[in-house]
């Protein structure tokens, strides 16, 4: 049975980007905004990208940012992923964004089934002491303001957390969910005919299945990303055999094509289970659906 998205409550502003172009993702923006907004701890919701300067297309992604109370950052960011695969219906734990720019935060992107595809909801969760600065840097559209009083303990500790955060050591299931969110981008740049994006993202994608190579059997490494993968890996039947995907996979065309999309899947997840098998425990069914939705694109 599918997710029923709660209704947007009353004090949410959604005129702005109502007004903008009425977006096909504005139902789902409003359910998200929705979710977001029951949690007393969050002080601003603000939408930006396409969907706030009117510029979206149906491939468009809902892209948020989110104000919390800085006292409350690392309780918020720890109940993120659960709140947003049971309230939201992600397929997947969200991928910590390697991409986004540094604005005080940290970023994450959600695979959501919406309207019979996957629709990639990036939130952008910030301090709410660093809320004015940010909006200063960023053009958004503000769905929700609550303006909190703040403290200074507070905001030091945030910003500690956000420090620790982006220095923390990958798992093989968040390089996993990097593939699978990286995926669902490609698609999006191959169907717009952005060459040069997809061909920034088709690295990113080989150069995440070089780190879960590396965590998965060198986790202790010593050696700077792509040194010494050979003398390191290949010493084991399971290491030569991940490293002659890999091979595989930087071998292939330089900017993909939608064919070479289910053809990386597959070599991960084949890969993902010589390697490390436990990266895809509690994730089965949801790769099963997450395939489905592909099939459709």
């Amino acid at each position: 049975m599918p997710t029923m998205l709660p209704s947007a409550p009353a004090e949410l502003h959604l005129a702005e980007i109502t007004e903008a172009n009425r977006p096909a993702q504005l139902p789902l923006v409003t359910a998200i905004a929705g979710i977001l907004s029951t949690s007393p701890q969050v002080t601003h919701l603000l939408v930006r990208g396409s969907l706030a300067s009117g510029t979206a297309d149906r491939l468009s992604d809902v892209d948020f940012v989110v104000g919390v109370k800085d006292a409350f950052l690392s309780a918020f960011v720890d109940a993120l992923d659960d709140l947003m695969t049971v309230a939201a219906g992600a397929l997947f734990p969200g991928w910590r964004d390697t991409i986004v720019a540094d604005l005080g935060g940290l970023g994450f992107v959600y695979l959501v089934p919406h309207d019979g595809k996957l629709q990639q909801v990036d939130l952008y969760v910030a301090p709410a002491s660093t809320i004015a600065h940010l909006r200063r840097k960023v053009a958004t559209a503000a769905l929700l303001d609550r303006e909190p009083e703040p403290v200074a303990e507070s905001v030091a500790g945030a910003a500690a957390f956000v420090a620790e955060q982006a220095a923390r050591r990958r798992s093989c299931t968040d390089l996993l969910i990097e593939h699978l969110v990286l995926i669902v981008l490609l698609h999006k740049r191959i169907q717009r005919g952005q060459r040069f994006v997809a061909y920034a993202e088709w690295h990113r994608l080989h150069t995440a299945t070089k780190d879960l190579i590396k965590t998965a059997l060198a986790p202790s490494s010593g050696f700077w990303g792509w040194y010494q993968m050979r003398e390191e890996i290949a010493v084991t039947p399971i290491g030569r055999a991940c490293l002659a995907d890999l091979d595989a996979a930087i071998t292939s065309a330089a900017v993909p094509d939608a064919g070479d999309l289910p053809i990386a899947l597959d070599r991960v997840l084949r890969l993902t289970t010589r390697a490390c098998p436990s990266a895809l425990d509690g994730l089965r069914d949801a790769l099963s659906a997450y395939r489905t939705y592909l099939e459709l694109v």
